[in-house]
C-alpha cells in the first residue's frame, strides 16, 4: 500500500482540484508546445529501403531522380455534360481537344510549382490527348503543390464544357487518399464514440460514471497528439501517427480507466459505506492501479520493438502508440483518482450510493457467479484437459489458412475508386497502356567510365526491346559530373501484375549482370514503383526474426516481472502467439478471397498488406497483457490470501469477467470502426485487431488460460512459492467469493 502507484493516487485523491487543474494544464501545454514546434514529416529519403532505395539515393545524388508528375487527359465528350445525372462517354478527337491542350500547357507553364510541361501525346486509338506536367521539389512535397495544378485543370474544363478534362498522378492520388482517410476517421469517430458510451452506460448504469472513461481517454488523446508533434523531431511522422493515436488511445484509455473504476466500485460495495472516497481510491490504486501500470509498460515495451524494423512507417506507428499509452497510464494514476474523489464527495452521489448499495452488492456477486460466465467456465472447471485440447485445436484450425498467406506492398492500384483521381488513373492506364510502369536503372561509376556505362546501358535497352514484357521505349540520361547514368524502360502492365514483377526480375537477375555488371567498380540498381513494392516486403522479411524475437523476449520478461513466474511467462508468450495466428488465419480467409467483398465493401487484392502481420503481432502482444495482467492479478490476490490455486483461478476469472467483457467490447468497437474505412490496409488492420481481441478475451482468457492453470496447479507460479506458502496472517476473503 505504499508503492509509487499508491502514493501518486493518494496525493491526487487528497488534492483533487489541484490534480485536475494540473491535468488540464498538462493537456493544454502538450497541445500548445506541439503546435508551436510543428510536425516534422518524413522526407522521401526516409522511405528508402532495399535495392530500390539505394538506386533512388544514387539517382538523387546525380540529380537524375524521376520528378513527380501529373497527367491531364483531354478528350471529346459524347453524352451528358459534367453535373448531369447521366454517364460520360469519350468521343473522337476534333480540333477542340488540341486547343484545350494548348491552353492547359500555357497555364501550367506559368505556375511556379511546375518544372516542365511535355508536349501533348495522343493515345493509340486517337481518342485521348495527354499532357504530362512535372513538379518541382521532392516527391512528398508534391502533394502540397498539386492543388494549383488541379485548379488550372478545372478552369480549362469550365472553359471547354464540351470536352472531358481530368487530372491524375501520384500527387493528386496521394491527396485524394489523405482526404479520404480524414473523412473515414471522422466516420470512425462517429461510430466508435457513441457505441463506447452506450457500452459504458450499460456497465455502470450511470451517465456520469460512463462519461469518465471517455473524457479521460479523449483528453489523453489530445495530449498525445501534441507530444507526438514534439517526438516527430526525433522520429519523423509519416502521416499515420494521428490515426494510431486515435485508435489505440481510445481503446487503452477507456480500458485502463474501466479497470480502475470497476475495482473502486467493487471496493465501495464491499465496504458498505464504511470507507471514504480517498480510501477507496487507494485500494483501487493498490490493485487495479498496479495492473494498469504493468499493462501500460507491457504495451510500450512491446511496441518499442517496432523500431527494430528499421522502417519509418513502423517507427511512426511505434511513437504514436508509446506516447498515447504512457499518457493514458498517467491519466489513470492522477486525473482519475482525483475525479473519483470529487465525484465521491458529492452529497447526491453519497445518497445514490446508499440507495444503490444493495444493487451494487448483487452486481458484484453476479460477477462472481453469473450464469453466463459460470456456463463458459464450466468446461474448464470440470474437464480442463478436454477444454484445453479442444480450444487449442480450434485456434490451430483458425490459424490453418496462414499456410496460404501472401504478403504484398499495397500499391496505388489497390486504392479505392471512390477517389476521383483513381478513376482517371484507370482511364490513363486504358488509354496509354505503354506508360503503366516505368523501371529506372541507375548506375554510378567513375567519370572516366561514362562512355562504357552508356554503351552497356544501350546494350541492356536492346535486350529489353527484344523482351515481350517491355514496350521498347528507353531513355538514357547522364549527370553533369558524368558519374551517374540512368536508363528508363517501360512495361505495358499494371504495377501489381505478375508480368510487371517478372520484368523487374529479368532486369535485376539477367540483363543487368550481363551488361552493367561487367563494369569494374560500378554500383547499380533498379528502382521505380514495382521495385519498391517488391523490396519493402523483402526488407520486412529480413527484419521480422529480429522484431519477433525481441517481442517474445519482452513479453516473457514483462510477465515474469509482473508475477515472478517463469511458467506464466511461457504461457503468456504461447497464448499470444496462438491469438495472433488465429486472427491472421481469419484475415487470410476473409481478405485474400472474394467471398466477403460485398459484406465488408472491399476489392480483394489476393494478398495481405505487408505491414499488417507485424503490426498485429506487436500491438496484440501488448494489448493482450491488459487481460493477462488483470485476470492473473485477481487470481494471484486470492492465492496470496490463502485460497488454493484451483479456487483462485475460478474465482479470479469470474470476478474479472465483467470488466474483461466490457474492455473487449470497447476495444472491438474501436477496431471494427476501422473496417468501414476505404483504405484496404486500414480495413485489414481493424479487422484483424478486432478479431484478435475477441479471441483473446472469450477463448484464451476464459478457456485456455484457466484450463492450463488448473492442470498445472501450484506449479503455475514456479519458481515463486506463491501457491505453496500460505499467508502468515489470514486475509479476509472478499464477500463475493463463495
Amino acid at each position: 500500500m505504499n508503492s509509487l502507484t499508491v502514493r501518486v493516487a493518494r496525493w491526487s485523491a487528497r488534492h483533487p482540484w489541484r490534480t485536475l487543474v494540473g491535468w488540464l494544464l498538462f493537456v493544454a501545454l502538450c497541445l500548445g508546445v506541439g503546435n508551436a514546434v510543428g510536425t516534422d514529416s518524413a522526407k522521401t529519403a526516409d522511405y528508402r529501403v532495399g535495392e530500390a532505395g539505394r538506386a533512388e539515393a544514387m539517382a538523387a545524388q546525380g540529380h537524375l531522380e524521376r520528378p513527380s508528375t501529373e497527367q491531364i487527359l483531354v478528350s471529346a465528350r459524347s453524352g451528358p455534360r459534367p453535373g448531369s445525372s447521366g454517364g460520360v462517354a469519350v468521343g473522337a478527337l476534333g480540333e477542340g481537344p488540341a486547343a484545350a491542350a494548348r491552353e492547359l500547357t500555357a497555364r501550367m507553364r506559368r505556375l511556379p510549382e511546375v518544372s516542365g510541361v511535355a508536349d501533348p501525346v495522343r493515345s493509340s486509338d486517337g481518342r485521348v490527348l495527354m499532357v504530362e506536367v512535372s513538379l518541382k521539389g521532392e516527391e512528398l512535397d508534391a502533394e502540397a503543390k498539386v492543388g494549383a495544378l488541379v485548379a488550372q485543370t478545372r478552369a480549362v474544363q469550365r472553359a471547354h464544357p464540351e470536352l472531358l478534362v481530368q487530372e491524375t498522378g501520384s500527387p493528386s492520388v496521394s491527396k485524394g487518399v489523405d482526404q479520404q482517410r480524414d473523412d473515414d476517421l471522422a466516420l470512425s469517430e462517429k461510430i466508435s464514440l457513441p457505441v463506447t458510451l452506450v457500452t459504458l452506460l450499460i456497465v455502470f448504469g450511470s451517465l456520469t460514471m460512463a462519461a469518465v472513461p471517455l473524457v479521460l481517454a479523449l483528453s489523453s488523446i489530445a495530449a498525445a497528439v501534441g507530444l507526438a508533434m514534439v517526438a516527430s523531431h526525433l522520429s519523423p511522422d509519416t502521416g499515420v501517427g494521428t490515426n494510431i493515436i486515435l485508435m489505440i488511445g481510445l481503446a487503452v484509455g477507456v480500458d485502463y480507466t474501466l479497470f480502475y473504476l470497476k475495482r473502486e466500485r467493487e471496493e465501495r460495495a464491499r465496504c458498505g459505506g464504511r470507507l471514504g472516497a480517498e480510501a477507496l481510491v487507494e485500494l483501487a490504486a493498490a490493485t487495479s492501479g498496479r495492473a494498469v501500470v504493468v499493462s501500460g509498460l507491457a504495451v510500450v515495451a512491446s511496441t518499442a520493438t517496432l523500431y527494430l524494423a528499421s522502417d519509418v512507417i513502423f517507427s511512426s506507428l511505434a511513437t504514436g502508440t508509446v506516447v498515447v499509452v504512457l499518457v493514458a497510464v498517467a491519466s489513470s494514476l492522477t486525473a482519475l483518482p482525483a475525479l473519483l474523489t470529487v465525484l465521491g464527495r458529492r452529497a447526491e452521489l453519497r445518497a445514490l450510493r446508499r440507495a444503490e448499495r444493495g444493487r451494487a452488492a448483487r452486481r458484484i456477486r453476479g460477477e462472481s457467479g453469473g450464469r453466463f460466465w459460470s456456463a463458459l467456465l464450466r468446461p474448464a472447471a470440470r474437464h480442463p484437459m478436454a477444454a484445453l485440447c479442444v480450444s487449442l485445436l480450434a485456434l490451430l484450425a483458425l490459424a490453418l489458412p496462414l499456410t496460404g498467406l501472401k504478403i504484398t506492398e499495397m500499391s496505388r492500384d489497390t486504392h479505392s475508386r471512390a477517389i476521383p483521381a483513381m478513376r482517371v488513373y484507370d482511364r490513363l492506364n486504358e488509354a496509354f497502356p505503354e506508360r503503366r510502369v516505368t523501371h529506372q536503372v541507375v548506375v554510378r561509376a567513375d567519370a572516366g567510365r561514362s562512355k562504357e556505362v552508356i554503351r552497356e546501358l544501350r546494350e541492356l535497352a536492346g535486350q529489353a526491346t527484344r523482351d515481350p514484357l517491355f514496350t521498347g521505349y528507353s531513355r538514357i540520361r547522364t549527370s553533369s559530373d558524368r558519374r551517374t547514368s540512368t536508363l528508363e524502360l517501360r512495361v505495358p502492365y499494371l504495377g501489381n501484375s505478375r508480368q510487371a514483377y517478372a520484368s523487374l526480375g529479368h532486369l535485376r537477375h539477367d540483363y543487368l549482370p550481363a551488361t552493367v555488371g561487367r563494369i569494374a567498380g560500378a554500383e547499380y540498381g533498379v528502382t521505380g514503383d514495382v521495385a519498391r513494392y517488391q523490396d519493402y516486403p523483402a526488407h520486412q522479411d529480413r527484419r521480422l526474426p529480429l522484431v519477433l524475437g525481441a517481442l517474445l523476449l519482452v513479453t516473457f520478461l514483462m510477465t515474469l516481472y509482473a508475477f515472478r513466474s517463469v511458467v506464466l511467462g511461457v504461457i503468456g508468450v504461447v497464448l499470444n502467439l496462438l491469438s495472433a495466428a488465429a486472427a491472421l488465419g481469419l484475415l487470410v480467409l476473409v481478405f485474400q478471397h472474394t467471398w466477403a467483398e460485398g459484406l465488408l465493401d472491399f476489392r480483394s487484392t489476393g494478398s495481405i498488406g505487408a505491414r499488417v502481420p507485424l503490426f498485429l503481432f506487436v500491438i496484440l502482444f501488448g494489448l493482450s497483457m491488459d487481460y493477462q495482467v488483470f485476470v492473473v492479478s485477481r487470481i494471484r490476490e486470492a492465492v496470496l490470501a490463502g485460497a488454493p490455486t484451483r479456487q483462485a483461478v475460478l474465482e479470479g476469472v469470474r470476478r474479472s469477467a465483467s470488466v474483461v467483457t466490457s474492455a473487449a467490447v470497447v476495444m472491438t468497437t474501436v477496431f471494427v470502426s476501422f473496417v468501414f474505412l476505404h483504405l484496404i490496409e486500414m480495413k485489414q488492420i481493424g479487422f484483424v485487431l478486432a478479431t484478435a481481441v475477441l479471441i483473446d478475451a472469450f477463448v484464451v482468457r476464459v478457456l485456455v488460460l484457466p484450463s492450463a492453470m488448473l492442470l498445472l496447479g501450484e506449479r503455475s507460479w514456479w519458481p515463486s512459492r506463491v501457491g505453496r506458502t500460505p499467508a502468515p496472517v489470514p486475509v479476509r476473503q472478499p464477500a463475493d467469493v463463495r
